[in-house]
């Protein structure tokens, strides 16, 4: 499950969009990666 989320959240890097996978604007890892809440309520898994 970890390397599923993981690759999800490292999607907007690869591309290039932002550096950090949280500051992608509409991405659950800011919910994973710090303790803000993104635009989304998210129910962590893991």
């Amino acid at each position: 499950m970890q390397q599923r989320l993981d690759y999800i959240h490292n999607n907007p890097v690869e591309s290039g969009s932002v550096s950090f996978p949280p500051d992608y604007l509409y991405s659950s890892a800011k919910d994973y990666y710090t303790d803000e809440p993104g635009l989304v309520p998210v129910l962590q898994l893991s």
